[in-house]
């Protein structure tokens, strides 16, 4: 013998039927506190935020960042124009 019984219900239903409790305000809270973490995570990675930390560091580190972003762009430049100097 083979009985099938079919329950048409949603989560939520199924979850007060077998007396589960309501995990909605918890997730609700725990999303929200994720989501500003990832806010305040992905701020520090934005460029003005993390040239402003450089900069302020240590002063005399803003000339040295100056100096390599200098050479940088100069090897790219020469380097793109097929080798540097004639």
């Amino acid at each position: 013998m083979k009985v099938t019984i079919e329950v048409d219900c949603t989560p939520d239903e199924a979850r007060s039927f077998m007396g589960l409790p309501d995990v909605k305000p918890m997730q609700a809270a725990v999303m929200a506190s994720l989501e500003q973490q990832a806010v305040r995570a992905t701020e520090s990675f934005a460029p003005d935020s993390m040239l402003k930390l450089w900069f302020t560091t240590v002063p005399q580190m803003s000339g040295q960042m100056q100096d390599m972003f200098t050479r940088i762009m100069t090897s790219a430049a020469g380097g793109a124009t097929g080798g540097g100097r004639s």
